[in-house]
C-alpha cells in the first residue's frame, strides 16, 4: 500500500512539473543576430532555466531540450523600450521638455483645510516624487504588456511619470508569474520631467524648475555629507532628519533630463555638470544638430520614436514656422547622425499606443539613413549599456538572460512576422494580428 501511494505521489509530481512546460529549448539551424558580434548565419541557441546556456554554429543539443526548427528563421535579442511606463497601469509619461500629465483629480470629499504657507522649509518640495519606485508599482495586470511582447519587446525601462521629480525607474521583463519576478534591476535612474503642471508660483516656469532642481541636488549633497559625518562620529552631533525626497535623489545612480531641441541639448549638457550625477538625455529629435556637444560630453541620448507631426486637430489654415517644419522633416535623420558620430543612443516608444507603430517609426529612421545593425542595437544592447545592465541583457551571449525574439525575416522588413518570444527562458506565442480596418458597411432598412 505504501509503495503504491509513493508511486502515485511521484507520478503526480512528474505531471505537475511537465504542466509548467519545458525548462530547456534549442533553436537550431537559425540565423542568429547576437548584436555583440557578427551574425551567425546558421547556428543554435540553447536555453536552460531562463539563461542562455550556449550559442554558436556547432552546438550539441541537450537530450532533454525541446527542439525548435529554426531554418528560415532569425533570432534576435529581445527588444528593450528604453523609457516607458509599461507595467505601470496608471502612469502616462510627460512629453519631453513640455508640461507633463497632471495627476487625476481627487474624489469629492469634505471641505479642504486651509492651504499651508507656500514654503516652510526643505520639506516642502512641490511636485517631487523622487522616492517613488517603479519596482513597487509594476503589475502583470497592465494590458499593454502582452501586445508589446507580441511585437518583440521583452524588456522595458519603466518609470513613474508624475511630478518634476517623477521617481526611480526599474528595468523589468515583460512576463512572470508575479510582479516581483519582472524586476531585473532597480533603481536605475531618476526621471525628471520638468513638468510645471500649471504652477502659478515657484517653480512655475522653466527657469524656476531648473533653479528648483539645482537646489534639490545641492540639498542632497549637504544631506549626504551630514549623514556621513554623523555616522563617523555621532557623539555631540545633531542627528540629520530623514528626508525621503533626498534619499530618492541620492539612491538613483543616474538622472534623466529632457532635451528635444538642439538648444535644450546644449542647456542640459551644461546643467548635468552641476548635478554631479551621470546623466541621460531623452527626446533627442534635434540631436543631429548637437552631435559635437554630445560627443564631447559623453552623455547618451534616448531618441523618441514618436516623430513630430502635425496635430490632427490643428487648424488647417494655421501657418507653421520654418523651424517646426524642419524639425518634422529631419527628426528621423537624427539616429543615423548619432551613429555616424559615435554618440551612444537608444530608442524609446514614448508611450505610443500600438507597439507596431514603434517598429514603423524605426523604419522611418532606416529610410533616413540608419543601418539595420545600428537600429537593432539601439533597441537592444545600447539600451542595456546605457542603464548598466549589459552584463545580463541586450545580446545573445552565454550566461545572459534568455530574452529572445524569433522572426521569419529581417526584423524591420515589411511583412516580417514575430513567430515566438522568449522572456526569462519561457516561450510565448504572439497575439493574432488584428485585421486591417476596412470601410464600414451601411445597414439597409
Amino acid at each position: 500500500m505504501k509503495i503504491r501511494m509513493l508511486f502515485v505521489c511521484i507520478l503526480g509530481l512528474s505531471t505537475a512539473l511537465s504542466a509548467e512546460g519545458p525548462t530547456a529549448f534549442a533553436i537550431k539551424d537559425a540565423r542568429i543576430v547576437t548584436v555583440a558580434g557578427a551574425p551567425i548565419e546558421r547556428g543554435t541557441v540553447v536555453i536552460r532555466d531562463g539563461w542562455i546556456e550556449a550559442v554558436g554554429p556547432n552546438q550539441t543539443i541537450p537530450a532533454d531540450a525541446w527542439v525548435i526548427e529554426g531554418k528560415g528563421l532569425t533570432v534576435y535579442p529581445g527588444l528593450i523600450d528604453a523609457l516607458s511606463t509599461w507595467g505601470i497601469s496608471d502612469a502616462a509619461p510627460a512629453a519631453p521638455g513640455r508640461t507633463g500629465t497632471p495627476p487625476a483629480a481627487p474624489a469629492p470629499g469634505p471641505p479642504a483645510a486651509p492651504a499651508p504657507p507656500v514654503a516652510r522649509g526643505p520639506e516642502d518640495r512641490p511636485s517631487n516624487n523622487s522616492w517613488v519606485r517603479a519596482a513597487d508599482l509594476v503589475s502583470l495586470a497592465d494590458k499593454r504588456i502582452e501586445p508589446a511582447r507580441s511585437a518583440g519587446f521583452t524588456t522595458a525601462v519603466t518609470f513613474p511619470a508624475h511630478g518634476i521629480f517623477a521617481g526611480e525607474g526599474a528595468v523589468i521583463d515583460l512576463a512572470g508569474s508575479r510582479a516581483g519576478q519582472m524586476v531585473v534591476a532597480s533603481p536605475v535612474a531618476e526621471y525628471l520631467t520638468f513638468a510645471t503642471n500649471g504652477f502659478s508660483s515657484f517653480p512655475g516656469s522653466l527657469m524656476g524648475v531648473i533653479a528648483y532642481i539645482r537646489q534639490v541636488y545641492l540639498d542632497a549633497g549637504h544631506y549626504r555629507t551630514a549623514k556621513e559625518l554623523y555616522q563617523q562620529s555621532p557623539a555631540g552631533l545633531k542627528r540629520p532628519a530623514y528626508d525621503r525626497a533626498l534619499e530618492g535623489v541620492l539612491e538613483s545612480p543616474r538622472v534623466l533630463l529632457p532635451a528635444t531641441r538642439a538648444v535644450e541639448i546644449e542647456r542640459m549638457v551644461n546643467f548635468a555638470k552641476e548635478l554631479n550625477k551621470p546623466a541621460i538625455l531623452y527626446g533627442g529629435h534635434e540631436a543631429r544638430r548637437a552631435v559635437d556637444t554630445l560627443k564631447r560630453s559623453g552623455i547618451p541620448v534616448l531618441v523618441s520614436l514618436k516623430w513630430p507631426e502635425r496635430s490632427k486637430d490643428a487648424d488647417p489654415d494655421e501657418h507653421e514656422s520654418l523651424r517646426v517644419l524642419e524639425l518634422r522633416e529631419h527628426a528621423p535623420e537624427t539616429p543615423a547622425a548619432l551613429a555616424k558620430a559615435g554618440v551612444r543612443f537608444a530608442f524609446y516608444s514614448d508611450n505610443q499606443a500600438r507597439p507596431q507603430d514603434v517598429i514603423k517609426a524605426v523604419k522611418r529612421a532606416l529610410d533616413a539613413g540608419l543601418s539595420q545593425g545600428d537600429a537593432v542595437r539601439a533597441l537592444t544592447l545600447s539600451a542595456a549599456e546605457i542603464y548598466g545592465v549589459s552584463d545580463r541583457l541586450g545580446s545573445i551571449e552565454k550566461g545572459k538572460i534568455a530574452n529572445l525574439v524569433v522572426t521569419d525575416g529581417p526584423l524591420f522588413q515589411d511583412h516580417t512576422k514575430v513567430k515566438a518570444i522568449f522572456v526569462d527562458g519561457a516561450k510565448y506565442e504572439p497575439l493574432p494580428e488584428e485585421p486591417p480596418a476596412g470601410p464600414r458597411s451601411e445597414k439597409t432598412e
